[in-house]
């Protein structure tokens, strides 16, 4: 939740580029993912490369590369834009404490912006330039990509920073800066670009083919030189060659060509029109240095069981964080060295033997302490399925906390075990989780328990069958 002190950019082109009504955009953004193919790769996401008009125009291609997002977690994106409304020297890393879009915030990285702006200062720096969305209209490239994401990833942090000018000098620092800062980092970079403007379809085509050739031929210099030949058009053409720059530094080891497309595809009107394309950077998956859904083994903290005080403890926490926002203070957990370990965690609300809010993490983020108080303090008063707890519920609540292991993929269906096992579905842009308490109490069978984690997930009760559906399984430590 955002304060009065935090500088948040806030849209800047919802209602224009994209729908600003939340549903409606969601709704769109499901249409796009529902449209196209999740093409296969020979590894990970490492960078993508989408385009940034209106969703009308462009929105079909750009899915094509957050497609391949879907079952894949990062820590941290960073998104490399150009500036169509203002010019200044170099890049401009965003100093404030979000992002905004009608999908809600998207909190930035400070450590990670912190080191990016402090490697190369002259050339890529702390600055509100290229972000702002005050007076005239504000900077489109960079905000279009975060409704994708949001969706598509769900919790990530950000690195948003805007190119000035895209000089060559500019562009090295840059790609210098991100190789050497993010190796070894769970961080996904993003290159904001469209191709050729306002040439007839024939002309756009021959331009666009130049800029093609050299990102699938994973040349920045290439692509450059391209640029300032007249050969070709890009207007993130310095946001593409950065990040390439950057994954081929970083284990990028392959570039794959995924959609290209003009405007007149949709407005009919082939005399001017824009070119756009999508492509990714695949990188080896075993180059990931940080847990992946699913492949993390537990640690020796996570190995550890819970004692009897370290559960009262918890519990404390939950209802001395919620104390705490009804009086709108800050809530800073008691240390405790043997709850400094990550897990991930439910915590479930009842009043009078009813369900009265349950939020949690699947993937570990934050120490226990902190991770209760604050899944505690979202069960209260951010879970959408009710309103706020009221002050006078308060007394009357009964805490629940389930403590999970890591996720493990289930290949056989009769390995899971009702009573043991939670279980979470992936298909498509479609996820759901049901804990393993769940099954118990409605004396489910392994068949019904995967039918309801699916009807949850908000697809059709038989989905688990479906050769693409992703099953995981968890335990849970619940008190």
């Amino acid at each position: 939740m955002a304060n009065d002190t935090q500088l948040i950019r806030k849209p800047a082109v919802a209602g224009m580029f994209y729908p600003s009504n939340p549903a409606e955009l969601a709704k769109t953004l499901a249409g796009f993912f529902a449209e196209v193919e999740k093409v296969p790769i020979s590894g990970r996401p490492a960078a993508i490369i989408a385009p940034h008009a209106g969703y009308p125009y462009s929105g079909k291609t750009a899915a094509k590369a957050y497609k391949l997002l879907e079952g894949e977690e990062y820590d941290t994106v960073v998104i490399v834009s150009p500036s169509h409304t203002v010019f200044f020297k170099g890049s401009s890393v965003f100093n404030g404490d979000a992002y905004q879009t009608p999908l809600g915030l998207v909190e930035i990285d400070k450590e990670l912006s912190t080191r990016i702006a402090s490697v190369n200062p002259t050339a890529v720096y702390f600055s509100n330039m290229g972000h702002a969305s005050g007076g005239a209209r504000g900077e489109h490239a960079l905000e279009v990509q975060l409704p994708f994401l949001q969706i598509v990833l769900g919790k990530f942090k950000l690195v948003a920073i805007v190119m000035g000018d895209q000089e060559t000098d500019s562009v090295r620092a840059l790609g210098e800066t991100l190789a050497g800062i993010l190796k070894d980092t769970n961080t996904l970079l993003v290159a904001s670009t469209d191709l050729s403007h306002f040439h007839p379809e024939k002309t756009a085509n021959r331009l666009d083919a130049g800029v093609r050739k050299a990102i699938e031929q994973f040349d920045p210099s290439l692509l450059m030189e391209t640029l300032d030949s007249g050969k070709g058009e890009a207007c993130g053409g310095g946001p593409v060659s950065a990040v390439m720059m950057a994954a081929k530094r970083t284990g990028g080891k392959e570039v794959k060509f995924l959609d290209y497309t003009t405007s007149g595809a949709t407005t009919g009107d082939f005399d001017e029109v824009v070119g756009y394309l999508s492509a990714v950077i695949v990188q080896e998956r075993n180059r990931v240095h940080k847990a992946t859904v699913g492949t993390r083994p537990a640690t020796k903290q996570e190995a550890e069981a819970l004692t009897d005080d370290d559960k009262l403890l918890l519990k404390q926490i939950a209802r001395e964080a919620i104390a705490a926002r009804f009086d709108n203070k800050e809530y800073a957990p008691p240390a405790n060295e043997r709850l400094e370990q990550k897990r991930g965690l439910f915590v479930t609300l009842t009043l009078d033997g009813d369900l009265r809010g349950c939020i949690g993490m699947i993937r570990a983020r934050d120490p226990l302490s902190q991770a209760v108080a604050g899944m505690a303090q979202a069960a209260a008063f951010e879970d959408p399925r009710f309103p706020e707890l009221a002050r006078e519920e308060f007394e009357r609540l009964e805490y629940e906390i389930s403590i999970l292991s890591p996720l493990e993929r289930i290949r056989d269906l009769s390995d899971i075990r009702v009573g043991r096992d939670g279980l979470m579905i992936k298909l498509d842009m479609h996820s759901g989780l049901l804990l393993p308490q769940v099954a118990s109490e409605h004396g489910w069978n392994a068949a019904q328990f995967l039918e309801n984690v699916c009807l949850k997930a908000g697809l059709p009760r038989n989905s688990y069958k479906d050769k693409h559906a992703e099953i995981y399984r968890f335990t849970a430590d619940v008190f």
